[in-house]
């Protein structure tokens, strides 16, 4: 007779939102895995109808705390990729230093505050400030620092205030982006002996092949813009995002789920990873090649280690950007205003959880008719769940209950979710039974 297992987590901890694993294999049999969203659905798209251009982005950016600046990239690229506005090489930069000041604060609170702790048999990150006090106060200046990037460009990170459609309302100094620059290469040193960390840290050994989606622009480790790519379909326009998200819902969840070649898709830093390594930078490519991570990874778990890896291609694209806005020299350029018309627009920016859209369609006036938002975390879950069912069963006999549970949390934490970004509009139809 084989195992009988029960877990029921109430709720996963040190993730963004509410979560639940429940588990539950009798005789050796695995009877239920799933990982329940119980968070109440927000209806932001529903909020978004009725309301002009102008406002999406702000909106928008309240979906979430963490992942303000990502809504609101994607919200100012659909409105503007509907009315055809062409973004110049100057408002792209800073549209990119924007972004990655978010991954910056994103990446180094989940590496450092969120993952670390399992892997030193801490419950949170406040142990560590006895007994990893340097590890600690490194993660804090490289946060700070993608809250000033923010402030620099936008006037805050958090629901930033200057980016609009057709532009900012506000400019970084020159003084500023020198300033900028430095901290940005004095923060090489504080990310790198965060790496010499993760080279010390063992992560649990678990492969499961699956599709990675991300974004693809040829040339570049794509944050802004470009097309889709699949590992197993290739490139797909942006415009056809529905066509590889393919939303669905599942009983046990409140946030819908994503699929396209296979049961489920990842998104995010290791998709990314695999998809666009070619154009990682050359101390990127040198720090994964020291930690011995290398495409195509097929770990979830590593996609902690990802996420670091960006972070130094971060530190090497931010010092290119700046250099050459600085060399360039930096130009007043007043936000384009759209010309009005009916259309419709899609904008899809690299986040740091994975792979965001946005599309809004607009009457003669400017306000929005339709809006629909296709969230990383919801892409994620069933590639999640899916990781549990490959898990569990191999498990059985060889760890314990508490191991078992300990290896659920960790693998969710790992994709690093959003799970309140994930609960958005559920289509409801009424049916009038004494229609005749």
């Amino acid at each position: 007779m084989g195992e009988t297992i029960k877990i029921d987590v109430n709720h996963i901890t040190r993730v963004e939102g509410h979560g639940d694993i429940k588990i539950d294999v009798e005789n050796g049999v695995v009877k239920e895995c799933k990982l329940e969203i119980v968070e109440a659905p927000r209806f932001f798209e529903a909020m978004l109808k009725g309301r002009h251009y102008s406002e999406a982005a702000i909106i928008t950016s309240r979906i979430c705390g963490i992942c303000s600046v990502g809504h609101q990239l994607a919200s100012v690229r659909a409105t503007e990729d509907a009315f055809g506005i062409e973004l110049t090489k100057q408002n792209r930069q800073l549209k990119t230093l924007l972004d990655m000041g978010q991954y910056f604060e994103s990446h180094v609170l989940h590496v450092y505050f969120l993952a670390v702790p399992d892997f030193v048999g801490a419950q949170s990150v406040f142990p560590l400030i006895s007994t990893h006090k340097d590890v600690v106060l490194s993660a804090l200046k490289l946060k700070k620092l993608g809250h000033d990037i923010g402030d620099m460009i936008a006037g805050r990170l958090v629901h930033p205030i200057g980016i609009i459609p057709g532009g900012f309302t506000k400019m970084p100094t020159v003084e500023k982006l020198e300033e900028i620059l430095q901290r940005i290469k004095d923060a090489r040193g504080e990310l790198l002996n965060g790496v010499a960390l993760i080279k010390t840290l063992t992560l649990p050994d678990f492969t499961r092949e699956t599709e990675y989606i991300s974004m693809y622009r040829k040339g570049e480790y794509a944050f802004i813009d470009g097309n889709i790519f699949s590992s197993d379909k290739g490139e797909v326009s942006y415009k056809d995002y529905r066509k590889v998200t393919n939303e669905y819902l599942v009983p046990h969840s409140t946030a819908k789920r994503a699929k396209f070649s296979r049961n489920s898709y990842m998104v995010g830093a290791l998709a990314r990873f695999n998809n666009n390594y070619e154009w990682l930078s050359d101390t990127a490519k040198t720090v994964a090649e020291d930690i011995g991570i290398k495409p195509i990874c097929y770990n979830p778990y590593l996609n902690t280690v990802a996420q670091m890896i960006e972070l130094v291609h971060i530190i090497d694209e931010c010092e290119s950007i700046i250099k050459d806005m600085l060399s360039s020299g930096l130009k007043v350029e007043a936000p384009v205003k759209p010309v009005l018309k009916k259309c419709t627009g899609v904008g899809a920016v690299e986040v740091p959880r994975g792979i965001l859209f946005h599309e809004y369609t607009f009457d003669e006036k400017g306000y929005i008719t339709e809006a629909n938002c296709v969230i990383p975390t919801g892409q994620n879950l069933q590639n999640i769940e899916d990781d549990m069912k490959a898990i569990v069963p191999a498990a059985l006999g060889n760890r314990t209950r508490e191991e078992l549970t300990l290896d659920m949390e960790m693998l969710v934490r790992a994709y690093d979710p959003c799970i309140s970004c994930s609960c958005h509009l559920l289509d409801v139809e009424f049916i009038n039974d004494n229609k005749k």
